[in-house]
């Protein structure tokens, strides 16, 4: 729905231009940054002829808004403009080196469209900060002939006994041919790690990162879209870099968390880069030791192919034994491990002890504002997980005995039991504040939670992961995702003579996809048990998050939209449900084939909001978790 006149015009029209016009093509159709969630079409400003020369397609702007100045960047240059009056015109130019380009413009129309925001939320994103300084010693590449590049998606099965990120360079050097080639990883360290092994490219390799220094960054990103080919690392908002004659774009370890962005509105690279596959024509690869559960439907779909890597994998499952952190038989195994070389162990949990009970009668123990208490390291007061209140005397508030109980072992814990149970060897953690990237390959017990485990030349002797059911016993619905990929990835880590040991049931699926290191059984048994729930992604969700005193004010008015047929006919709302202390939630679910009619309506209320000043909720188009 178009915004009300009464904002175009307050926006766009004044009373005098000036100076004189451009002779050609006069008029400009700029996106603004107008800090405003409902003023987000285009903007129409008239071009003087002082400026005309410098003013093109992605070109950064100053212009006068309602009563201030503030950013712009031009779209496109037009003769006549859509809208009658006279309008108001281009301050100056900011900076005469595009950042933007056409095809860049589209996606980020494309994609406020699919998240309902304001497009400029992405360009914040896409966009680095300008850095005047390193303009002038950008030289331009001469642009290479576009190279027609087959179209395709495929996901790639990383392998055992070989770096996650050493798998990425073969692919790289295959594609290397067909132009430009961008690199999405999750985080810095899996960026540096791939930086490292390319940086003898023949071919100019680029980071792209927000942790980079920012002139550095703006320097990079220039030199990516305005220079010759190139390949680029980067974090999750490189995904948007529209990078001259790209042929290639590479999810590293797709299925990641981290490439979901954190701010609004809440956008996945994975995403973008399935757009831009089909949009640009470009090939794009997806990676990972087992694919996310939408692109587990995509294959399914037969829309993405599956690569999988043909291996066998040495893995021993022992039933756990009630209480106790390594069955009896695993010892053996372990200390035939440990006369060839590191053992690493992956635990479930940070911390010491992750609830404390009554040793008497089995009570759990919390605080007065509701929170449970944790004893964060031995000999330690246990203290409130919530308000950090101590309690150095402790009470059962039940029986009125002192003596503790502690549940929900954490890897500090753990690595104590098992220090006593291998004596002679060292201990390494690595967990929360202090995470160990490397160790060195002699033999040592090596305790690690998910994400944290250390690389070691060669492998490791034997991966052990404890209590294994604990990683597919979470609530939220991406528990299965991620142990799987913990799980592999954890058991690729082990030598090409290492054994990967479970404690779990031998009946466990898990136990025979790491074998065979063939994951998709258990894919297509989640993908049919979602479809019979009706879950995602067989089903299309968005989920709005807001204040408890709005709450049930917005349900009311999505259920009136449901009644009245504003609303798809397939749409399910859900809520609103407590989510945090006066935060709660509304869940919609409809057919994916009114996913975007969904968006809009949506959308289109979240503006209406905007409008009337209301406060506005939070909006998430398929998010991570529910």
């Amino acid at each position: 729905m178009a915004t009300p006149k009464l904002f175009r015009l307050k926006a766009e029209v004044a009373p005098a231009s000036s100076g004189p016009r451009a002779l050609v093509l006069p008029y400009a159709r700029v996106r603004v940054d107008t800090g405003v969630f409902h003023l987000d079409q285009l903007y129409e400003y008239l071009i003087p002829e002082k400026l005309s020369d410098s003013i093109r397609v992605g070109v950064r702007v100053q212009l006068p808004f309602g009563n201030r100045e503030t950013e712009g960047i031009v779209v496109e240059r037009v003769a006549e403009p859509e809208r009658a009056g006279e309008l108001k015109s281009i301050t100056k130019v900011l900076s005469g080196i595009p950042v933007a380009t056409c095809e860049s413009f589209k996606l980020i129309d494309l994609m406020s469209r699919r998240y309902a925001c304001n497009p400029w939320d992405l360009i914040r994103s896409a966009i680095p900060p300008r850095v005047a300084s390193v303009e002038k010693s950008i030289s331009f590449g001469v642009p290479e002939p576009h190279k027609s590049v087959k179209q395709s998606i495929a996901f790639q099965t990383l392998a055992p006994f070989i770096q996650a990120h050493e798998q990425v360079i073969p692919l790289v050097k295959e594609n290397q041919h067909a132009g430009s080639i961008l690199i999405i990883a999750p985080n810095e360290k899996e960026v540096d790690l791939i930086f490292a092994a390319l940086r003898t490219s023949s071919v100019v390799v680029l980071k792209l990162t927000a942790a980079m220094p920012r002139d550095e960054r703006y320097r990079n990103y220039l030199q990516a879209i305005n220079g010759s080919n190139c390949i680029v690392i980067g974090t999750r908002s490189a995904i948007f870099a529209p990078i001259r004659n790209l042929g290639t774009i590479i999810i590293h370890k797709e299925s990641s968390f981290d490439h979901y962005e954190l701010r609004s509105p809440g956008w996945n690279s994975r995403s973008i880069a399935l757009i831009r596959a089909r949009t640009e024509s470009v090939k794009l690869i997806l990676t990972g030791f087992s694919p996310s559960i939408e692109i587990s439907q995509l294959i399914e779909e037969r829309e993405v192919k599956f690569y999988n890597s043909r291996q066998t994998v040495s893995v021993k499952a022992f039933t756990p034994n009630e209480g106790a952190l390594l069955p009896g038989r695993i010892f053996s195994e372990i200390k035939k491990a440990l006369n060839v070389g590191p053992v690493l162990f992956i635990a479930p949990r940070k911390g010491y002890g992750n609830a404390l009970l009554c040793a008497h009668c089995r009570n759990v123990a919390s605080c007065d504002c509701g929170g449970r208490l944790s004893v964060t390291a031995k000999n330690k007061a246990p203290t409130c997980v919530h308000c950090g209140t101590s309690f150095q005397d402790w009470k059962c508030s039940f029986c009125n005995r002192d003596k503790q109980y502690l549940a929900g072992r954490g890897i500090e814990r753990a690595a104590e039991e098992i220090s006593r149970a291998f004596p002679k060897f060292p201990v390494i953690v690595s967990a929360g504040d202090v995470i160990k990237d490397r160790i060195e390959p002699k033999s040592a017990l090596v305790l690690a939670t998910a994400g944290a485990q250390p690389q070691v030349e060669g492998g490791y002797a034997a991966v052990v992961i404890l209590d294994g059911v604990r990683f597919f016993s979470h609530t939220d619905l991406r528990t299965q995702e991620r142990a799987r990929e913990l799980f592999l990835e954890s058991a690729s880590m082990i030598s090409k003579n290492g054994t990967v040991l479970l404690v779990i049931e031998d009946s466990h699926p898990v136990v025979s996809a790491i074998a065979r290191w063939n994951v998709a059984p258990l894919l297509k048994r989640e993908l049919s048990e979602r479809t019979e729930l009706h879950l995602p992604p067989s089903v299309f969700s968005v989920v709005l998050a807001m204040d408890q005193s709005i709450g049930m004010q917005i349900y009311n008015g999505l259920k009136k939209a449901s009644v009245e047929g504003r609303i798809p006919n397939s749409s399910n709302i859900y809520g609103p449900t407590e989510i945090s202390k006066g935060q709660v939630k509304i869940v919609i679910h409809a057919d994916k084939k009114d996913s975007q009619a969904l968006t809009d309506v949506v959308h289109e209320l979240q503006r209406r909001r905007s409008i009337a000043k209301k406060e506005l909720f939070t909006l998430r188009v398929e998010p991570y978790s529910l």
